[in-house]
């Protein structure tokens, strides 16, 4: 297969999984824009408690990612049976990850304080978080199923699923975050509600698809049974995978937390920058599932001539849109700032450029967050999760974290110093995962 063939075959998979990944983005940003204009308060608890709650519901994605790598190339191998068991397994490991971090989410206030929040956004942030926890639970049923229709060639409706839950999330905020359409003001409360309401519509619509348009796989034929075969190999390679992600997303997390102990207003602008810099990453993400698909294929068909030069053009569609993003983010940095601050609230002057300066750190950090997350996705199709995660681990903790912390706060740099650390972190991730997958690229298909 030609370079075009491998990049054609990339975008009809991840174009979908882009705007997939897209749109479950806008769920969020419905949030932090329409919370933003209801006061910078409930700003700032939202992007505190936001962090946290998207920080576990990456990490218990480590399972759905699972699903994407091992249904991949069993459809490839045309083996239905492993495809129900390993999506059927992914799910159980979902609710039991669900379960098991709920207290935190419950009992979030004391640590949020421990963590150097003030009592104000620690209060706000978990009354978000004790109704939001709740959505964790349909969350990641959803990115499980995402998982499964997506490595059996059906991504589209992933995209189409995902806008219905970000349009309805739209009506859901603005009837109750602001007490419209008959409904009580809620506010923060009713972003959180908003939130859980979606997910679980989406849960019913993703289930109803799954059984009726693809029954050749069964997929909920024995449900509540187990099958230890297809446990432990969902564990496996799943639980790297959520600890490389909880390794990535703390990091981001930790930046929160520094940012909070700049202030409410510095707080305020990382949530809008974050958000900004969350909505481009999302096209990275799109094409790294992809790629893990394209991968899983790859070694199922025993290609390893494809499997090589598929992760080259993906490589370089990730590049492409890293440059173009740059440019934009260089250039109308504060276009991006004043769409999500009402223009009368008192703290807008402040808030502006402190997040314009977080934006053009953000415009740097583009190659290295592509590439790194490119790379993961390659390595997870491969079924290469264990190294990679000590790889990405000792990038982000070992040099992101305190980077961010001597250059935001030993060195005086502030906020910027803090999205330094942040750029430095991914760039280590970025060098070591290609070096990974440059030195085994000769054993994966052989292995």
């Amino acid at each position: 297969m030609s370079a075009s063939a491998h990049l054609s075959a990339l975008l009809r998979l991840g174009i979908p999984l882009i705007g997939s990944f897209l749109a479950g983005f806008l769920l969020g940003l419905t949030d932090t824009i329409m919370l933003g204009w209801y006061s910078v308060e409930a700003l700032a608890a939202a992007t505190i408690a936001g962090s946290f709650f998207m920080t576990l519901q990456v990490v218990g994605s480590g399972f759905a990612w699972a699903v994407t790598s091992l249904v991949a190339e069993a459809d490839a191998r045309s083996d239905t049976v492993q495809v129900r068991r390993a999506t059927r397994m992914g799910m159980w490991l979902s609710v039991a990850f669900a379960a098991a971090v709920m207290p935190a989410l419950w009992f979030s206030e004391g640590w949020l304080i421990g963590l150097g929040q003030t009592p104000e956004v620690a209060s706000g942030a978990q009354t978000y978080l004790r109704i939001a926890g709740w959505g964790l639970f349909p969350a990641l049923l959803v990115r499980v199923l995402a998982s499964y229709l997506s490595a059996v060639d059906r991504a589209g409706p992933v995209l189409w699923v995902t806008l219905f839950g970000a349009a309805i999330n739209v009506v859901f905020n603005y009837a109750l975050i602001f007490g419209n359409l008959g409904l009580p003001e809620l506010g923060i409360q009713g972003a959180a509600i908003a939130s859980v309401l979606v997910q679980v519509a989406m849960l019913v619509v993703f289930m109803g698809y799954a059984q009726r348009v693809l029954p050749q796989y069964d997929l909920f034929r024995s449900l509540w049974k187990i099958d230890a075969s297809a446990l432990r190999q969902v564990f496996a390679l799943g639980w790297p995978i959520a600890l490389t992600s909880l390794a990535e997303t703390s990091l981001f997390t930790a930046a929160s937390t520094m940012m909070g102990w700049l202030g409410t207003d510095a707080l305020a602008a990382h949530g809008i920058a974050l958000q900004v810099a969350t909505g481009t990453f999302m096209v990275h993400l799109g094409l790294s599932q992809a790629k893990t698909v394209r991968a899983g294929n790859a070694v199922g068909r025993r290609d390893a001539a494809g499997l090589i030069l598929g992760g080259k053009v993906a490589v370089g569609a990730s590049f492409a849109f890293s440059a173009a993003t740059m440019v934009v983010f260089f250039g109308v940095p504060d276009l991006f700032v004043t769409a999500f601050l009402d223009p009368d609230d008192p703290a807008r002057d402040v808030i502006i450029p402190i997040g314009v300066s977080l934006i053009y750190m953000a415009a740097l950090f583009q190659f290295a967050d592509g590439l790194q997350v490119i790379c993961l996705g390659l390595l997870r199709g491969v079924q290469d999760t264990r190294v990679p995660m000590w790889l990405a681990a000792l990038s982000y903790w070992g040099l992101g974290l305190p980077a961010a912390y001597v250059l935001g706060f030993v060195l005086d740099f502030g906020g910027v110093g803090v999205w330094a650390g942040l750029i430095v972190g991914l760039l280590g991730a970025a060098v070591l995962l290609v070096w990974r997958f440059t030195a085994r690229r000769g054993v994966y298909i052989t292995a």
